[in-house]
């Protein structure tokens, strides 16, 4: 076993969370270690290729699942510097006032420990920091907020034929909000709508922590290691506080690396994995699990994509893959079934793989394929509806029986939708159909479920019975381990959770470091 030089700061992983927890604290004069499961990389190791994308996921079981509904945590998660930001698509709305108040509301799922206008500050710090793309007028459902730094992003016909659906209907479209660059940025140059987004972006012009946040961490001080798959988080003689955290190295050498403060920003289902198998004789259920609700309340969303096939060309090719347009008609919640629901509209194509041409018809081969791929590479429309998930505690991630090369229990997934998510996402997949015809198509379908967004398993709250971290991200039961990422999420919303992430690990680095001395002694 090899003890490393203990550091201020020890950070699990280097995606969306860990990086702008690196930045802040590293600017803020902290010595910071960062580790990553995955492997190094920088922006020219990126290349735009369907088969490179597939690189930046996880490739290896982490998780097991009895699951009556996939989390789906291949597609989701990320492998290497940058974590699954590194290929997100940057659609980034943000969450809406009553999804942080649900129960006070509705009486259904949860509350956060505080309102929107208290995230509020950070959604419009990390939008100029990054970049964002949008155009706040016409984005009529947007919470309050600063005007985006920069035009919407492109809207080919693709988008054009689309929204003629929404509006035929009575319903709206905007632009859709994204943190890519329509212009040039803060030395970053502007997009050239080549759909490659899943690829990691080699041109910097999506925000992914290879572009904003890393560097600033690496420039303030921080040192990244790569290939350090951390076990257990460490606690300290008396059991009361986090001191470090224990690791493997590629060559299977155990390090121990002692900070003062520990935070867990790695996967969704990786932090409580971590925290599960972190167990001490005096946190016998695992650390910071008083409450017993460390893995409760997973949750993903439920997406279904709505495709259309039309006599006019639509320029499919083009364009951000996450999208041109925008709809988020479904809110508020009370209509119908309970919850909320928003269309990205005119995500841009490739011909197979994920969300491409070929995989929209996996019911077709050989001449019949090439036919619909003929005509569909030309005139096929695609737009896909994310729909909320709700929190319900047996949904959860316990350690499995089978076990890494390291001895660590895999994760043990389980999760079902509830009855109105899943009401919801059949309302959805019909609305699809519906829109797609109304703009004109010929021909329309909608895919299976699908999944994105893993969010729970380390929920915040108020009540240290309830929940796992108070609202400042910290432990309630270890004040100098601090939990990122979507993982302290207690509600889902419909909308894509990568923003709302930076935003609420920006609130957590700010207040540690202003209230570093009481935190860390």
């Amino acid at each position: 076993m090899k003890t490393n030089e203990k550091v201020d700061v020890v950070i699990v992983g280097t995606g969306a969370a860990s990086s702008v927890y690196a930045a802040l604290l590293a600017e803020a004069g902290k010595s910071v270690v960062m580790l990553e499961k995955g492997t190094a990389r920088k922006l020219t190791d990126l290349y735009s290729s369907q088969t490179w994308a597939r690189r930046l996921k996880w490739a290896t079981p982490h998780v097991m699942e009895e699951s009556k509904d996939s989390i789906w945590y291949n597609f989701n998660a990320g492998h290497g510097y940058g974590g699954a930001a590194i290929h997100h698509y940057a659609v980034w709305p943000r969450y809406h006032p009553e999804d942080m108040k649900e129960y006070s509301l509705y009486g259904q799922a949860l509350d956060w420990p505080y309102e929107y206008d208290e995230l509020r500050p950070w959604y419009d710090k990390v939008m100029m920091d990054v970049g964002m793309s949008g155009d706040a007028e016409k984005e009529i459902w947007r919470p309050a907020g600063d005007p985006y730094p920069l035009p919407p992003v492109l809207v080919s016909n693709h988008g054009k034929v689309l929204a003629r659906g929404f509006e035929a209907l009575g319903m709206h479209t905007s632009p859709i909000p994204m943190a890519i660059l329509s212009q040039p940025y803060k030395g970053r140059q502007a997009c050239i709508w080549d759909g490659w987004c899943d690829a990691g972006c080699p041109t910097g012009a999506l925000a992914n922590p290879l572009v904003h946040y890393i560097p600033r961490a690496v420039k303030a001080g921080a040192s990244l290691r790569p290939d350090s798959h951390v076990t257990r988080v460490l606690m300290d003689n008396k059991g009361v506080r986090a001191n470090g955290v224990e690791y493997y190295d590629s060559e299977g050498v155990k390090h121990v690396q002692h900070a003062d403060l520990v935070v867990l920003g790695a996967f969704t289902i990786e932090n409580p994995r971590i925290l599960l198998n972190s167990a001490t004789s005096k946190h016998k259920n695992g650390l910071g699990n008083s409450s017993g609700m460390v893995g409760k309340y997973i949750m993903s969303h439920p997406a279904v994509t709505a495709f259309g096939m039309f006599e006019e060309e639509t320029q499919n090719h083009i364009g951000a893959t996450g999208g041109q347009l925008l709809n988020q008609d479904r809110f508020p919640k009370e209509k119908g079934s309970f919850g909320s629901q928003q269309w990205e509209v005119a995500l841009a194509l490739k011909p197979n793989d994920l969300l491409g041409i070929a995989m929209s018809r996996a019911d077709l081969f050989g001449s019949d394929l090439h036919s619909f791929m003929k005509k569909a590479s030309r005139s096929m429309t695609s737009m896909v509806a994310v729909v909320e998930d709700q929190p319900m505690i047996e949904n959860r991630i316990e350690l499995s029986s089978k076990k890494d090369k390291f001895g660590m229990p895999l994760a043990l997934a389980k999760h079902t939708w509830h009855e109105e998510t899943r009401k919801l996402f059949h309302d959805t997949a019909k609305e699809g159909l519906k829109i797609v015809k109304a703009a004109g198509a010929t021909q329309a379908w909608h895919s299976p479920p699908g999944g994105q967004h893993i969010m729970g398993g380390t929920i915040m709250g108020s009540d240290p019975e309830k929940s796992v971290t108070n609202e400042n991200a910290q432990c309630h039961d270890i004040p100098n381990l601090v939990l990122g990422g979507g993982g302290i999420f207690p509600t889902s919303s419909c909308v894509n959770s990568t923003y709302t992430i930076h935003a609420t690990a920006m609130k957590s680095s700010r207040y540690i470091a202003d209230h570093w001395g009481s935190i860390v002694s």
